[in-house]
């Protein structure tokens, strides 16, 4: 069971957190960093840098995590919701416009932004992941990640069972930030096996902060606890 829905067809998250909020261990930090800008929201690990975007700014940092330097900084198209490594570029989800309608974006760190972009479903959509092949795009109030084709045309729907704020693949495993935004950002870390036709999602570990986007560098991961202006890398939970 994954909670009653409501009459906007999302289910309702109350039942899950009640269920989970007791016994869970929280995540183990490995390092908490202040943003070279405010509002950190979208990260990437590429190329051995942390590549954020601040969501008030409307930029884009590339960051040297051993001087914790800013190494580059470009201007975004308009918001920058998230952001993935894939295959020598980096994609984004973008806000555009006074009704902030989401779109996909590809970024070649040599050449800039490209001028295609991808209409995300129903305008809205917000973190991504990709498996090597595909992207997969979450839209948090819905609670699910679409796994998107080169055009956008949605593929599969994965039914996560509360909001999403992040998710990251991590040895063909997904890893994702779920829980509840109001009233008290209320969020735990989680891991899915996305081969499965209808995967268990199992909550691995509390995140005792609002946490917002996930990326993993090969040994820790990354989230911005953007409130704080701070970017905090942690552990694989196990």
């Amino acid at each position: 069971m994954l909670g009653h829905k409501n009459r906007h067809g999302v289910r309702d998250s109350c039942d899950y957190l009640e269920r989970m909020s007791s016994d869970l261990p929280s995540i183990v930090e490995r390092g908490r960093f202040s943003s070279p800008a405010i509002t950190p929201q979208a990260l990437a690990w590429h190329s051995n840098n942390l590549w954020m975007g601040s969501r008030d700014l409307r930029r884009i940092h590339k960051i040297d995590i051993e001087t914790w330097k800013v190494v580059k900084e470009v201007e975004s198209p308009g918001i920058p919701w998230a952001a993935v490594a894939t295959n020598g570029s980096i994609r984004f989800t973008i806000g555009e416009g006074a009704d902030d309608d989401r779109y996909i974006r590809t970024y070649d760190p040599q050449r800039g932004f490209s001028e295609e972009r991808i209409v995300c479903p129903e305008f809205t959509g917000s973190y991504l992941s990709y498996d090597g092949e595909h992207l997969y795009l979450s839209q948090w109030y819905k609670q699910r990640i679409l796994k998107l084709d080169a055009k956008g045309k949605t593929l599969r729907v994965i039914d996560v069972g509360a909001e999403i704020c992040g998710h990251v693949f991590v040895e063909g495993m997904i890893y994702v930030l779920r829980g509840k935004e109001t009233p008290n950002e209320d969020w735990r870390i989680a891991r899915l096996d996305p081969r499965q036709e209808t995967p268990d999602v199992k909550d691995l570990a509390r995140v005792p902060f609002a946490c917002r986007s996930l990326t993993f560098d090969g040994a820790n991961l990354w989230t911005s606890h953007r409130a704080a202006n701070e970017i905090v890398s942690f552990a694989v939970p196990a």
